[in-house]
């Protein structure tokens, strides 16, 4: 919506008006509310789980074998301090990897994303077809959201 826009619906009594200068699609990628016809499609963004463990390169693989071992993803995720998802480490890796690793040389560089805007139904489907189990939802600058699970995905559709 354009500054003026907003203006107007605040002088004709709105009281929570945004000027969202990066616009519709970038609002939802980064799963923020919507309103409207298109509200009640669920997506991904509300559905992705919060409970994966996460790391940071410097963190000791020794620290990560059981956390992971006990998750029901079977992988960490590497992210920066602000969230930023840098990579994937999984439980298989670990396993391989030397005692005294650090996450940063055993992971996955750069793991395939969705953004939160995705439906769920359509998510669930392409995790279907692919035979995943998970997928990770990040915003577009890359900020880790969670992890949607197919079973989760396809409840919701239902």
């Amino acid at each position: 919506m354009s500054p003026r826009a907003a203006c107007r619906l605040a002088t004709i009594g709105f009281t929570q008006v945004h000027d969202y200068v990066a616009g519709k699609t970038d609002w939802l990628a980064h799963g923020l509310p919507v309103e409207g016809d298109h509200a009640q499609i669920v997506r991904a963004g509300s559905l992705a789980r919060d409970d994966v463990i996460t790391c940071h390169l410097d963190d000791p693989i020794t620290d990560l074998r059981d956390p992971v071992e006990r998750s029901p993803y079977g992988f960490a995720l590497v992210t920066t301090d602000d969230g930023i998802l840098l990579g994937r480490l999984r439980a298989s890796a670990m396993k391989r990897a030397a005692a005294d690793a650090q996450a940063e040389t055993v992971m996955e560089p750069g793991p395939s994303t969705v953004r939160a805007d995705t439906p769920a139904a359509e998510l669930a489907e392409r995790l279907r077809q692919r035979e995943l189990t998970s997928a990770i939802v990040s915003t577009p600058e890359g900020r880790l959201i969670g992890v949607a699970r197919p079973a989760d995905l396809e409840a919701a559709s239902a």
